[in-house]
């Protein structure tokens, strides 16, 4: 029996690199899910050590999605040092702003796709934020996700491949708060 799945059904919660050794293993949990079809890539593999870097900044911020006991989906990222985001190589003139949110990373488990979910945690993990802007990348064989992202409100600036073994990815920026 197919049953109706709505963001409107979960709980987010917010948190900080104090927690991370409760919630990092839900992480983890999590992306292996979401990624299923592409965990025999090494670069997908190496998720953990990301989690870890990510982390361990102390201004690390993370929501993530219950349903009941069950995390389902998560997003974190962390504000860039002032003054040194990697995006504005991209953007001449860059913009004056320079208090920056590099969102990391957003992951939501198979069966919650299209329910709404990966928008709650994104909107939650920017809601709060006070930074004047947001960074991320996406997987330009992602053509829909991207597609997802700028109808949140961000655009592309540019390509950037980050790792050797890393996909090219559309860096993607919008104003704080989204709208």
């Amino acid at each position: 029996m197919e049953q109706n799945l709505s963001a409107a059904d979960l709980v987010v919660r917010r948190f900080s690199h104090k927690y991370l050794a409760r919630i990092r293993q839900s992480l983890i949990d999590v992306h292996a899910d979401a990624y299923v079809d592409a965990m025999d890539d090494e670069f997908n593999q190496r998720f953990p050590w990301f989690v870890d870097h990510w982390g361990g900044n102390p201004d690390f911020d993370c929501v993530i999605a219950f349903d009941g006991q069950e995390a389902v989906a998560f997003a974190y990222g962390a504000p860039s040092p002032p003054r040194r985001e990697w995006w504005r190589e991209h953007l001449d003139p860059a913009p004056e702003k320079n208090r920056t949110f590099a969102f990391s990373e957003l992951a939501v488990r198979a069966k919650w796709r299209k329910t709404g979910t990966a928008e709650l945690v994104t909107r939650a993990l920017l809601e709060e934020r006070d930074e004047d802007l947001v960074v991320l990348l996406v997987d330009i064989e992602h053509p829909r996700v991207q597609a997802t992202y700028e109808s949140w409100g961000f655009r592309k600036v540019g390509q950037r491949q980050p790792f050797p073994d890393s996909p090219v990815y559309a860096v993607m920026l919008a104003e704080l708060p989204l709208k």
